[in-house]
């Protein structure tokens, strides 16, 4: 289903619930909304303001509630969870999956993971812990402990009679894990080539042993990449002495994905991907002023810069009227460059080795643009002021500042990896920071010196 379908279908669904609810018809809209798949229903709570949002909610069947609240944004859920009853908050973890349990538990207050932990057998408590004791943003933090695991020596029909006897296996299992008697990671058995060899061959000799491992502390972004390089639908994850302690399966994949996806978007506006577009006035209001703020102290740099130039300004009104056009053209130029740097670095296609061809080639594009539309503006003010020397001046801040701009956009995002500050939700502060006081200075310094 694409985005578009996607969201039509919601909006159908809060209008059909939104009616059933107006109407009184309770019993009818709750019978409508857990006919729904759990992602849908988080979707339809997700599109709903706070109120309308906690009606809905006490209408999901007690069951679902657990499957849901794994499928709805950090801060949406975090909404959720605050009013619901201890118990249920309990007996909504009953048939999680241990990665499903793991991200979900860290959102639980201490006192409610405690009572969570204790409710659970010894080998679930085992696994869950397992899981928790790595970060969430690793491999170790996304993987599940539920996995099917065989000897290399055993035949393929000792294999399909173990497969009869679990009567089910783990969702997305592709392939089953090889491990020695002392768990070590050897290879992995493909469903497919279980199902199509001689049953008398043994699993030695039909695995496959260059599927490699992911490493537990390995980053999700990391794992994302490998995911897509290698077309995987589940991967084995090891410790450091390749130990077998779970796989990663291509939905946690996708998760991941589409985070960093949000991070990227929503960071370029000082907000977090957890960002409820219908939270409360007063959260939303107190998380954006602080990005606010920040932009308030660039402005009053720039503004700074400006007044050092009070007697240009006074003097020549038609650098007035074209100051922003300098910054403005700076700005968008800076920020395509700075964009595609961050998309760089994410996609791992920045490195060492290319770092300084990426420099000057932006620099050259930075200059070709400079100059086209250089010429383009230069023309535009000659004609409006009937000053030629405006024309220059103008020309050359644009040249400028497009050449600078596109030297921040490299180097911006560079430094700030470097020094561990996320470049997506800092870079596009400083570099229009730079591009301003660049771009106004240059304008203001040469029309000081050849206008006045």
């Amino acid at each position: 289903m694409t985005e578009a379908n996607r969201s039509e279908k919601t909006e159908n669904q809060v209008q059909a619930l939104t009616q059933a609810l107006e109407t009184g018809a309770m019993q009818h809209a709750k019978r409508m909304l857990n006919e729904l798949k759990p992602a849908e229903i988080a979707d339809l709570l997700e599109s709903l303001p706070h109120t309308e949002r906690n009606l809905i909610w006490d209408l999901v069947d007690t069951e679902k509630e657990g499957e849901v609240l794994i499928e709805l944004g950090d801060e949406v859920r975090n909404t959720l969870i605050r009013d619901m009853p201890l118990q249920d908050l309990i007996d909504a973890t009953e048939g999680m999956d241990v990665d499903d349990l793991a991200d979900f538990i860290q959102s639980l207050p201490d006192r409610v993971t405690t009572l969570v932990l204790t409710s659970l057998d010894a080998q679930h408590r085992d696994r869950l812990e397992a899981v928790l004791s790595y970060p969430k943003d690793s491999a170790g933090g996304l993987m599940n402990t539920d996995t099917i695991t065989v000897r290399a020596e055993v035949t393929l029909d000792v294999v399909l009679r173990y497969l009869r006897a679990l009567g089910g296996m783990p969702n997305n299992t592709d392939s089953l894990f090889v491990t020695s008697r002392n768990n070590d990671y050897v290879g992995t058995l493909p469903l497919s080539t279980l199902l199509t060899s001689d049953v008398e061959l043994t699993v030695d000799d039909v695995m496959t042993r260059d599927t490699e491992a992911i490493k537990a502390s390995t980053e999700d972004d990391d794992v994302a990449k490998i995911f897509e390089n290698h077309d995987l639908i589940s991967a084995p994850v090891v410790d450091e002495n390749m130990k077998l302690l779970g796989r990663i399966t291509v939905d946690d994949v996708v998760d991941v994905i589409r985070d960093e996806a949000d991070h990227s978007v929503l960071s370029m506006a000082g907000l977090t991907e957890e960002e409820d577009l219908f939270a409360p006035v007063v959260p939303s209001a107190r998380r954006r002023a602080v990005w606010l703020g920040i932009n308030l102290i660039t402005a009053f740099m720039a503004s700074w810069v400006v007044s050092n130039f009070e007697g240009t300004l006074e003097k020549v009104v038609a650098i007035a009227v074209l100051m922003n056009v300098v910054a403005s053209m700076g700005g968008i130029a800076g920020t395509q460059t700075l964009t595609l740097v961050i998309r760089g670095l994410a996609l791992g296609q920045v490195s060492r080795s290319n770092r300084r061809w990426l420099v000057f080639k932006e620099i050259i594009v930075g200059l070709f643009n400079g100059i086209g539309w250089a010429l383009v503006i230069a023309a535009i003010a000659v004609f409006w002021f009937g000053d030629m020397k405006i024309g220059f001046v103008i020309g050359a801040a644009i040249v400028i500042n497009l050449v600078i701009a596109a030297f921040s956009g490299v180097a911006i995002p560079l430094v700030m990896r470097k020094i561990n500050i996320d470049p997506a939700l800092a870079g596009s502060v400083v570099l229009t920071t730079i591009t301003d006081i660049v771009g106004l200075a240059a304008f203001l310094g040469l029309a000081t010196i050849f206008l006045i």
